[in-house]
């Protein structure tokens, strides 16, 4: 593989913890041309590469001519007390990055990258690992030139507004401190970011 250069990347989920994130990450890689967000309202954002597109993810064919680059992200999840309903999650995070996945496909997209999470499997009995697992399942079938998935465990994430996974990272974090639990160390998002970026321009030619 040689090293992309002058690349555009697409990103959906680019105001979340681990899109945001990835968003620096790409505008200050010169390997891209250009950063394309969508989101649902203005971030207020301004750099020379990023181009944003406030759009209805209900509607994702409504601009599906946008949809066209050479490398997609997709970073974007919620909790289920935030969604409100496991029908509301379902439709944040599955359908609406499933259909930024078929688009992306139909329109050329080399490499698609996708955040999904510790112990997906289509076959699990727990509706977020099985929602997971399914949007995993959906993305390999479309059969990508190239794919990145990553499924990172706990995430520590800068001035979290979810209690228990604050309270988990502080749990985790100390038995760390005294040498326990290393393998379950929490993975701050912007290491994540970084990673998912690197593998990703690894993957496109």
């Amino acid at each position: 593989m040689k090293q992309m250069i002058d690349k555009d990347a697409l990103v959906i989920g680019a105001t979340g913890a681990t899109g945001s994130c990835l968003v620096d990450v790409l505008l200050a890689d010169p390997a891209y041309r250009s950063v394309r967000i969508f989101v649902r309202k203005p971030t207020g954002k301004q750099h020379a590469k990023l181009v944003e597109h406030v759009i209805d993810f209900s509607d994702l064919e409504a601009c599906s001519d946008l949809i066209r680059g050479d490398v997609a992200f997709s970073c974007l999840g919620t909790t289920l007390k935030d969604a409100g309903s496991k029908e509301k999650q379902w439709a944040i995070d599955f359908e609406i990055p499933a259909s930024f996945a078929r688009i992306a496909r139909q329109n050329g997209v080399h490499t698609f990258a996708l955040v999904s999470a510790a112990g997906s499997s289509s076959k699990s009995k727990l509706f977020y690992s099985r929602m997971k697992g399914m949007l995993e399942d959906r993305i390999r079938e479309l059969a990508f030139p190239s794919c990145v998935i990553l499924r990172p465990g706990l995430l520590e994430r800068p001035g979290s507004d979810r209690p228990m996974e604050y309270l988990a990272v502080r749990i985790v974090h100390f038995f760390n401190r005294i040498g326990l639990l290393r393998q379950y160390r929490p993975l701050p998002v912007h290491e994540l970011a970084e990673e998912l970026a690197l593998k990703a321009k690894g993957q496109v030619i």
